[in-house]
């Protein structure tokens, strides 16, 4: 997929939630790659998606003044949110925006993320009126991928649309397979892309309901829209997107992707 992005059908904003107090890589949105802060890359590759206004949440004073420096529209919110979605919706809310508007929430941990990404899942969210919420995933090829927890799997309907998320290998085949011997269900198995696209109404709504079981046992926030009846439209691309930074191995694999592009 190209990096340069469609023309999406409707105006869309951006939000990019950016704590500063991550548990695995702490400070990790301030921290430098090529000579820039990580959220200052996302905050670029969301500016080249189309978007007409990109705004930064954060919970802290030194990330706002560090957005600040490089140009970006930067808002503090409530420390207190427990995930970057709460924290898109209370920008919605400052912001005053109509319910019908298409936010993407793309995290501030995202420096490689293709802008064209980035208005694909606006663009779903804008094709389809029935859908609440829009994301992103991508074919599986390896079997450890599959198998890795940390890789988030799902399944989709004939339409298009998510019936589930797991940190476990599914869908798993029941014949010729075994636990000591898997097999990757070829054309079946998907990776979660971590971007949504949602439309006001649907992330309000949303922020304001408790966690859901399911939610609690995967870890994955996306199952509580499942569990209260949300329907998430899934577009495919054939080439997942560069990693996210989530630890110190991360962090310098992406400098050296930035180092060699």
């Amino acid at each position: 997929m190209s990096d340069e992005p469609a023309v999406v059908a409707e105006p869309f904003k951006v939000v990019i939630p950016a704590r500063l107090g991550s548990t695995r890589l702490p400070r990790k949105v301030l921290r430098e790659i090529a000579g820039k802060p990580v959220v200052q890359h996302v905050w670029e590759a969301a500016r080249k998606a189309g978007a007409d206004e990109v705004i930064v949440a954060t919970d802290s004073d030194e990330v706002r003044v560090a957005c600040e420096a490089f140009g970006a529209d930067v808002r503090l919110t409530a420390p207190t949110h427990n995930s970057g979605t709460d924290r898109a919706n209370e920008i919605a809310r400052q912001a005053g925006w109509d319910a019908s508007t298409i936010v993407v929430n793309l995290q501030g941990d995202e420096p490689m993320m293709p802008p064209a990404l980035v208005a694909q899942a606006a663009q779903l969210l804008a094709d389809d009126p029935q859908a609440h919420i829009a994301s992103l995933c991508h074919p599986l090829q390896s079997v450890d991928e599959w198998l890795n927890p940390n890789v988030v799997k799902l399944v989709m309907d004939r339409r298009g649309y998510a019936m589930y998320f797991s940190r476990a290998p599914i869908p798993w085949r029941r014949e010729g397979a075994s636990r000591e011997q898997p097999r990757l269900p070829s054309g079946l198995a998907f990776r979660h892309i971590g971007l949504y696209a949602y439309r006001v109404a649907a992330l309000t709504e949303f922020s304001e309901l408790s966690p859901a079981p399911l939610e609690d046992c995967e870890a994955l926030e996306q199952l509580r829209a499942l569990t209260h009846g949300f329907r998430i439209r899934m577009g495919i691309t054939e080439t997942p997107p560069p990693r996210g930074i989530d630890t110190e191995e991360d962090l310098q694999a992406v400098e050296r992707l930035f180092s060699a592009g």
